[in-house]
């Protein structure tokens, strides 16, 4: 095994391919946004709040239109809704617990949620433990990175102790927890990478999901890119980060995606204008060609 896939653990636990199916919730926003932590956001947070999927209609007619495609394309028959765009908890909790019944059909297995990890009540989590005793309930929340000094930097309205704690709490009512981290910010290093895998392990987050750093028009951090206020590291580099990070992340820890996929419409940068099938491709290929892996710096310890 090169890496923990994703759709490996997906056919393994429930005996089938399982598809994902993104759902785009109107009106939502986030605490960093309206005033109560912050104004502006995320600095490289554009108006879809992380989502760029063109969804429209209540949750279950978005979740039948993408079924019908998965269906016919994939022969799927199992799904995940994921409830994609900016902060889900952060609803009214009538209004959140609705969405969540609404999605729970009979050929749906699991619910995603991005949110943040200063925006879980307890009270939202006690509603996910009940669901999670008949569907997989997985909290995506967004870290980025371990370094607080850049999570100051990009306004993410939160430290590191905020994710610590939430993932704690998720844990505690058996809630699956997906760490969101960005590998290539013009503030990290690789030593900051290193760091990040190590705190996952620490607290022994389920699940990852990598994202490369794509730059957008009417962004604070578009104004900076701009300006020439900050570097984007090479393709090349981020290839090395992406694996660096694998090699010292715990074997057990699933990884969703090793690159996102992001719009090139509004965008000043995205993907070093490569497909991101291409670069996960080739990122998988050097770990093959130098029989690198998943953990292995940390099997490497162990042994000693």
């Amino acid at each position: 095994m090169i890496y923990n896939k994703y759709s490996n653990f997906l056919k393994k636990n429930f005996g089938e391919k399982v598809y994902k199916l993104p759902i785009k919730i109107d009106g939502l926003t986030c605490p960093n946004r309206d005033g109560k932590l912050g104004y502006g956001g995320c600095i490289f947070c554009g108006e879809e709040g992380g989502s760029f999927e063109n969804k429209f209609g209540t949750i279950t007619q978005q979740l039948e239109e993408s079924k019908k495609i998965i269906s016919e394309k994939y022969k799927a028959k199992k799904y995940i809704a994921y409830f994609q765009n900016f902060t889900n908890t952060y609803l009214d909790f009538e209004k959140f617990k609705n969405n969540i019944e609404e999605c729970l059909l009979d050929d749906v297995v699991g619910v995603s949620i991005s949110t943040r990890p200063d925006c879980l009540p307890d009270k939202y989590l006690d509603f996910l433990y009940e669901i999670n005793k008949n569907f997989m309930v997985t909290l995506e929340l967004g870290l980025q990175t371990a370094n607080y000094r850049t999570l100051k930097k990009i306004n993410r309205g939160h430290g590191v102790a905020e994710f610590v704690d939430a993932v704690i709490r998720c844990h505690k009512r058996g809630l699956r927890v997906c760490a969101h981290v960005i590998l290539n910010l013009p503030f990290d290093d690789f030593d900051d990478n290193i760091e990040t895998a190590h705190l996952l392990n620490a607290l022994n987050v389920e699940e990852v999901k990598l994202h490369a750093l794509y730059v957008l028009e009417n962004t604070k951090l578009g104004l900076m890119y701009k300006n020439k206020e900050f570097q984007i590291i090479t393709l090349e580099e981020y290839k090395e980060r992406v694996i660096l990070f694998l090699q010292h992340l715990d074997k057990n820890i699933v990884v969703q995606r090793l690159i996102g996929r992001a719009p090139e419409e509004n965008s000043l940068f995205c993907n070093w204008n490569t497909s991101w099938w291409k670069i996960r491709d080739d990122i998988e290929k050097i770990m093959k060609d130098s029989n690198f892996c998943q953990g292995e710096y940390i099997e490497r310890i162990d042994k000693k």
